[in-house]
């Protein structure tokens, strides 16, 4: 069977040469098959990509809905599966067409799934901080319950926009808008017993020697990691909805509100509008958002 790495580079040249497609369609065609292959690895199969089967293509369509990705995103990814087995039956690698009958599918919008305070208690209660595993994976929970972030700003969450001292974080959300959001003392604790006892000694590419969260081969996590880290935890937990990180999003969102935050406050939280950044408003933000954030949410009234 002829090696990955030569097939992704022979689709590379036919979309280039023969498809003539500019250079960004390319590298979008490359990063969806990329996508898929790395999923099939982070399943533990020892299935290339030119011997999947539909049943591994739905599959991971599956995952894609469950992390809550667009919906022009997901059919995006759809096509350019399409585009590549296309090719592997166009260049007789393969016989038939995997992708063929999958069916771009049309995502109706709906209610986000809310977990209890009590539900994410549980969920905590099942991590085994005894190894330096856990302590992260507790990390990240209480990161993303405390803090209402995205999953894609908790992977590139750095070390050095975390501010112990005032008890506040950095934040690069959609299009590079920065927002500061509160940290809550259990996110500190969480994130400090992590770092002290296992990140700082961990050496990494300079590359990622600022990323805070880091996978036992010492770089970033990805989405689906955090996913399935999420999915792990709702399963021993024996949590009975369909959840995603986004999930503790949307719980840290109505948790606030339920308990009386002020809605200009929460979409500060969660990046919906930019915090100014003049001086003097700057400070007057944090004020008012530590005040919501540690006076409104559950875990910090626990720690109270």
């Amino acid at each position: 069977m002829i090696k990955e790495s030569i097939i992704l580079k022979e689709f590379k040249s036919y979309l280039s040469l023969e498809k003539n497609l500019s250079k960004h369609s390319v590298e979008a065609y490359m990063s969806d098959v990329l996508k898929f292959s790395d999923f099939l690895k982070s399943n533990g199969s020892d299935i290339s990509i030119a011997d999947a089967e539909s049943k591994h293509i739905s599959g991971f369509i599956k995952t894609l809905f469950e992390l809550e990705l667009e919906s022009s995103t997901i059919n995006r990814i759809i096509s350019g599966l399409k585009a590549f087995y296309q090719f592997l039956n166009y260049a007789q690698i393969i016989q038939h067409h995997p992708a063929e009958t999958i069916e771009t599918p049309k995502i109706r919008r709906k209610l986000p799934v809310i977990l209890s305070v009590e539900e994410i208690e549980k969920m905590i209660s099942q991590i085994d901080r005894s190894a330096a595993e856990g302590e992260r994976n507790y990390a990240i929970i209480e990161t993303l319950y405390g803090c209402g972030l995205r999953v894609s700003e908790l992977i590139e969450l750095k070390i050095s926009h975390i501010n112990f001292k005032e008890n506040f974080i950095k934040v690069v959300g959609k299009g590079n808008k920065e927002r500061l959001v509160p940290l809550g003392k259990p996110a500190k604790k969480a994130i400090l017993n992590y770092y002290n006892n296992y990140r700082k000694n961990i050496s990494t590419i300079p590359k990622y020697e600022d990323v805070l969260f880091l996978n036992k081969f010492t770089k970033p996590l990805s989405r689906i990691m955090i996913f399935y880290i999420i999915k792990d935890l709702s399963q021993k937990a024996n949590i009975q909805k369909t959840i995603s990180p986004h999930t503790l999003r949307h719980s840290f969102a109505t948790h606030l509100i339920e308990g009386g935050a002020n809605i200009r406050a929460v979409q500060e939280l969660l990046g919906h509008s930019s915090i100014t950044t003049t001086e003097i408003y700057t400070h007057l933000d944090r004020e008012f958002l530590r005040e919501n954030i540690l006076s409104f949410h559950p875990r910090n009234k626990k720690y109270q």
